[in-house]
């Protein structure tokens, strides 16, 4: 693929990604209210179900991806993703038709079958970049999420004012729009000359483990990945639980505080680490990226009104400096033929730490909220992702310093 055609394959890419998202972040202000609705219970206990939700998608989700990881390696990314985003508008409509609880884990489980559109497309992002623009590109997957976030939760935080059905109406439709953007506009990023045949044994998600065993010096650094997966949970699976808690925010503002992290997430990501990268180098943007995802959770931890949060969200969202640096490390030591196999393993593993992450935070969240905890601190489950991300560090350095 020509230089011009890369580029123009990012563009598509991303903006396939941000429609995605932004189906994604509707649904994520008005999720425990509608538990609530379902269960007939708090905010404290909708925030385990919430936690049992996102663990009954990422278990399914794990023993899928490395399929649908060989399957993009054999087949294309294209197929792949569009199967994903039409199975995503399906779940979509699932969920806002439930009329239990026990639907919801329904509608999870199916979503996850596909695995999301996100794992084949950093595969995607893989096949149309070099080394002297991997990281920047894999920022624009930041940024994805980033300006995803800033649309998405506020329209679906807006839309719950009027139930807390009608975002899930919109998420569908947005994917449906997504699903035929995707058809009509994609091209196809992976070569004919680098597929490679499909097989059964690296299909499944421990022989996409033990595929890490080709690559002895990328364990530590998975390791580190690994950490930062589950610490941030903290943020991602209890964010909504949290400051419904803590500050009794409401569906709107719970969106607009998203839309703020979203914004920050682009800035840094689709912006300041086009500078800060080359300056840093991927080793000392890891570093730093991790201490200050850890300097935030705690800050997050202790803040005592609504403002501050959005306050310490500048120095957590900096840390997303990391992110892109580890992926560009890992994938610049993979062949191109295998970007497929090694992207569909980073998102089992991301997978696996999703089953472990939202009911440890969710749980450790309950734990120190219920009506019988041994004493009340919301910002628990903070401090431990920032005890995770401080490990995390220390394992990459380890890791950078002995092998890289």
């Amino acid at each position: 693929m020509k230089a011009n055609k890369k580029s123009a394959a990012v563009g598509f890419i991303f903006i396939t990604m941000l429609i995605d998202i932004i189906g994604w972040g509707i649904i994520i202000p008005v999720i425990p209210k509608l538990i609530e609705e379902l269960i007939q219970g708090d905010i404290s206990v909708a925030s385990r179900y919430g936690g049992w939700l996102t663990f009954a998608y990422a278990i399914t989700q794990f023993l899928f991806a490395p399929l649908m990881g060989n399957l993009s390696d054999k087949f294309g990314r294209r197929p792949i993703i569009l199967s994903s985003l039409f199975f995503f508008a399906l779940d979509y409509l699932l969920l806002a038709f439930a009329p239990s609880i026990g639907w919801l884990f329904v509608g999870r489980i199916l979503a996850g079958l596909p695995g999301a559109s996100i794992t084949t497309a950093t595969a995607y992002i893989a096949d149309v970049s070099d080394e002297t623009n991997r990281a920047k590109n894999f920022g624009m997957v930041g940024a994805a999420f980033g300006l995803g976030f800033i649309i998405g939760p506020v329209i679906g935080g807006v839309l719950g004012e009027y139930g807390s059905r009608i975002p899930f109406y919109a998420a569908a439709v947005l994917c449906l729009i997504n699903f035929l953007y995707g058809y009509f506009i994609l091209p196809e990023s992976l070569s004919k000359e680098n597929r490679r045949s499909f097989s059964w044994k690296k299909a499944n998600p421990i022989s996409a483990f033990l595929n890490l065993k080709k690559y002895p010096s990328l364990i530590g650094l998975v390791i580190a990945l690994v950490l930062v997966y589950i610490g941030g949970h903290a943020v991602q699976s209890n964010w909504t639980y949290f400051t419904m808690y803590r500050f009794n925010w409401n569906e709107r503002m719970v969106g607009i505080s998203l839309g703020v992290i979203g914004l920050l997430v682009a800035i840094v990501q689709g912006g300041l680490i086009r500078w800060i990268n080359p300056k840093l180098g991927n080793n000392r943007s890891i570093y730093f990226g991790l201490f200050l995802y850890a300097v935030g959770m705690f800050l997050f931890a202790f803040a005592s009104q609504g403002w501050m949060m959005m306050v310490f969200l500048i120095p957590y969202c900096l840390g997303g400096i990391a992110g892109p640096a580890l992926q560009s490390v890992i994938s610049s030591t993979v062949p191109s033929s295998e970007q497929g196999e090694i992207q569909g393993t980073l998102a089992s593993l991301m997978s696996a730490t999703s089953i472990i992450g939202p009911p440890l935070m969710a749980n450790t969240f309950y734990f120190f909220t219920h009506d019988e905890a041994p004493f009340k601190f919301a910002g628990a489950h903070f401090i431990l992702g920032g005890i995770l991300m401080i490990i995390s560090s220390v394992v990459a350095y380890k890791t950078l310093k002995s092998k890289f």
